[in-house]
């Protein structure tokens, strides 16, 4: 069930936040409520919840701009993954991507200028590319050793953190923001996936099988101190950090459903956010004050 949340469009601190963050910060999200899969927005606590998109085709895997100002997202409305990106509030749609090869998942460079995205190689296997947002110049790929994805910017701009089967089963790497110096952090039997970047960039909440179901890990970002943060029977997935480095949200079936929950940084405090018979999954944590 994992691969449904990872990639719906083809399977290929303890503190709490103040009451004015909590009030103007929303989460991002991909639910398929009003019968396919949607992009919608709510606050912090689960409240205020904005439909973002209205498309038959679906639209899913919403990521948030540095500024809070725009989201990008994958959508197969033009007949087959593309990234597009719009506005906070779901106006202004734009294409980046517009091929005929798999394109899903994409992450922001930290000065908004620049996507990592999941697209198909040359040889066919799904790699990681770089596309200028502008649409100037060809996408630039980044891995080539086999099956890589779900990248993810780290908050400097340095680095990516991404997945790859290369070695046999999925494992956490990271990799020079140019492609260069890719270095593998997790070593499991199990899969280790969907690495995501603390706001301070000093560590990466990731997904891993190691204890016989989905859960969420935190370790370092040179991969020491691996530790548990979920402990449940259900499937966890999809880690995302609030701005302040305070919580994570996720998604989980614990309760027979893909639901959004939050936890704080230690996997304390678990929430419930989303409540309903519908798939809600992926969020993703507004950067900044952002109105719906």
């Amino acid at each position: 069930m994992l691969c449904a949340v990872v990639v719906l469009v083809g399977c290929r601190g303890t503190a709490s936040p103040t009451d004015d963050l909590a009030a103007s910060e929303r989460i991002v999200f991909a639910s398929d409520r009003d019968g396919n899969q949607e992009i919608y927005s709510m606050e912090r606590d689960g409240g205020g919840i904005v439909r973002l998109t209205s498309e038959i085709a679906s639209d899913t895997l919403p990521r948030w701009s540095p500024d809070g100002s725009r989201i990008a997202f994958t959508s197969k409305r033009d007949g087959d993954p593309e990234i597009y990106v719009m506005a906070a509030d779901g106006s202004g749609v734009v294409a980046v991507t517009s091929n005929e090869v798999y394109d899903a998942l994409a992450d922001w460079s930290p000065d908004g200028s620049r996507l990592v995205v999941d697209e198909d190689g040359p040889s066919g296997e799904l790699e990681v590319f770089v596309i200028d947002i502008a649409g100037a110049g060809q996408p630039r790929q980044l891995t080539e050793l086999g099956p890589s994805g779900h990248s993810a910017w780290s908050p400097d701009g340095s680095r990516i953190a991404f997945h790859s089967l290369r070695d046999g089963n999925r494992e956490v790497y990271v990799m020079s923001a140019d492609g260069s110096m890719q270095t593998r952090l997790t070593t499991d039997p199990a899969d280790d996936l969907l690495p995501a970047w603390s706001p301070d960039g000093s560590k990466i909440a990731f997904v891993s099988a190691r204890d016989g179901n989905w859960e969420i890990y935190v370790m370092n970002a040179d991969g020491s101190q691996q530790r548990r943060l979920t402990m449940s029977p259900a499937e966890e997935s999809a880690p995302a950090w609030s701005a302040d480095g305070r919580e994570i949200a996720f998604t989980s079936n614990r309760d027979f459903d893909m639901e959004v929950y939050v936890m704080t940084a230690d996997g304390s405090a678990v929430r419930n956010l989303t409540n309903n018979d519908a798939w809600d999954f992926f969020p993703d944590w507004s950067p900044r004050a952002t109105a719906p």
